[in-house]
């Protein structure tokens, strides 16, 4: 498998990830359809977007090449019709913490270390810093903006180490890159 598939593929699973983590996030607010897209859509492509407008990469790749925001919209549709059919108040519930746990963790990594790849293939000789930097933004991003949209304190300031678990894997990817090659490094 070349790094390419691995990357697109980590791309779709994280996609997946933070759309289901967007989507849930505004069913537990009681949002709508609409709200339900759009805190999918954001989570999904909010830190790449604010990764490429920080890379000077106009217009930023979300809005070039839509995939990233249809997968989420169907994601979206997908868990609101779930939602629906469960009829249920899910706020707060085991499975739904559960759930959005597990798909921020899924997402985060491979955000994070799609963020770190998408800077290496645009500036020349990228400083290490810099790479974790980008990556964490790229991995937190979509995250801290959905949280934001829906009145939550954001993740990052909170008790949760999603933030810290961003960094650590993006240092680990940074390092071991060079050491094992970037196949193992995407892995770890």
């Amino acid at each position: 498998m070349t790094i390419e598939n691995l990357i697109w593929i980590m791309n779709l699973i994280g996609d997946i990830a933070f759309a289901v983590s967007g989507a849930m996030t505004a069913i537990e607010k009681k949002m709508d359809l609409f709200g339900i897209m759009v805190l999918a859509i954001i989570t999904t492509v909010g830190g790449g977007i604010t990764r490429d407008v920080l890379l000077g990469n106009l217009p930023p790749n979300a809005l070039k090449n839509p995939f990233d925001i249809g997968v989420a919209t169907v994601v979206a549709i997908l868990v609101f019709l779930w939602a629906k059919r469960k009829k249920k108040n899910i706020d707060q519930n085991p499975v739904t913490v559960n759930m959005l746990n597990i798909t921020d963790a899924i997402g985060l990594g491979a955000f994070t270390v799609i963020g770190i790849n998408v800077a290496q293939n645009q500036i020349e000789n990228p400083g290490r810093f810099l790479l974790v930097v980008v990556g964490v933004l790229t991995g937190v991003g979509g995250g801290v903006i959905r949280d934001i949209f829906s009145g939550t304190i954001p993740y990052i300031f909170q008790k949760h180490i999603y933030a810290l678990a961003s960094i650590v894997g993006a240092v680990v990817f940074v390092y071991s890159e060079g050491l094992l090659g970037t196949e193992v490094a995407v892995v770890l």
